[in-house]
């Protein structure tokens, strides 16, 4: 088996490089690239030194059986044909391909069959808001159809890659030294504020980010759910947190969504109101599983379910799917 990381030296990329040794996924080869500026850089491995190469329209490809991809959409576009020519599975972290009708937008806890049918040898990862919320929201549909949700997100730094949170971590050192606060990775001041906006506003004033969890969770979940969405900025490093309000066509009990919650695969549940247990992004940083507590009837509709739900973007919400989808793959024998 011989794997390919592209764009090893952003966020994105360095938590494929770290699951992927935590992991027992075999690799008989890791192929390191990067753009010009991160071309020669050293990263080690299992024990073993790999030098990065820089990403370029050649043969690098040939042999190289999986190629995990996060060097934003534009670099995914540019490369596709490049990185799959040969044979070549990528799984892209990338917006690029979410919506095309010829790619699959797979998180394996919910559609990994989708994952058998690519056309052009690309699957895509979903938006790290859309990944955590869709394995929630699984076992729940599989009690009774969703027909509506209503998402209202409070998204860390690290959502905005590795400088956003040395930008937070800067502005917090500035704050308390009594500085002028540098501002460049995002709209505003982030520390000790909330941003209503991430990514651009879009004609309907929605955001580009609010927008992705109407049409990937319709994608992923093969449904006509309708998703309204409030995407905020808050000052944490890392792990997203949701609040989720869901409508289904039978009214469900408290009790039955917590066991099936529990039952889930990729899902931890936390929900002790009297103990103060409950998620929280300082603590679900660096794990694995989403999740979930606050689990209770919503008072402003019968039918209505609310809950809260934490997890670390970088992983489930980013690299860790994408090796998920590339440990279905190789098990189920679809390369």
């Amino acid at each position: 088996m011989k794997v390919a990381i592209v764009g090893v030296s952003g966020a994105v990329g360095q938590e494929f490089l770290s699951i992927l040794e935590q992991r027992n996924f075999h690799i008989d080869e890791l192929v390191l690239f990067g753009s010009a500026r991160s071309a020669g850089k050293e990263y080690t491995f299992r024990g073993k030194t790999l030098k990065v190469k820089e990403l370029a329209h050649n043969d690098d490809f040939r042999g190289i059986d999986i190629a995990l991809t996060s060097a934003g959409g534009g670099t995914s576009i540019d490369y596709a044909s490049t990185i799959t020519r040969h044979g070549t599975l990528m799984i892209d972290n990338s917006s690029a391909f979410r919506m095309e009708n010829d790619v699959p937008l797979v998180v394996p806890e919910v559609n990994a069959e989708d994952a058998k049918n690519r056309p052009r040898n690309i699957i895509a990862n979903p938006n790290c808001t859309t990944i955590q919320m869709v394995v929630a929201l699984k076992p729940i549909e599989d009690l009774s159809h969703i027909t509506k949700i209503y998402l209202s997100t409070y998204q860390s730094a690290s959502g905005a890659g590795a400088a956003a949170m040395h930008e937070l971590e800067e502005q917090t050192r500035q704050w308390a030294n009594n500085e002028t606060l540098s501002v460049d990775k995002f709209p505003h001041q982030l520390a000790f504020n909330v941003l209503p906006q991430v990514d651009k506003f879009m004609e309907n004033d929605y955001t580009k980010e609010e927008m992705k969890t109407f049409y990937e969770t319709q994608k992923i979940m093969h449904s006509d759910v309708l998703v309204s969405t409030t995407c905020v900025r808050v000052p944490v490093l890392r792990a997203h947190s949701e609040a989720i309000w869901c409508e289904t066509e039978r009214a469900l009990t408290v009790e039955e969504v917590k066991e099936a919650f529990k039952k889930a695969k990729g899902i931890t549940v936390e929900d002790d109101s009297r103990a103060a247990k409950y998620p929280m992004p300082l603590y679900v940083a660096n794990q694995d599983n989403v999740f979930v507590g606050r689990i209770r009837k919503d008072l402003a509709n019968p039918n209505g379910i609310a809950f809260w739900c934490v997890g670390d973007q970088l992983r489930k919400g980013a690299a860790l799917n994408a090796i998920q989808i590339a440990e279905y793959v190789v098990e189920n024998k679809l390369l």
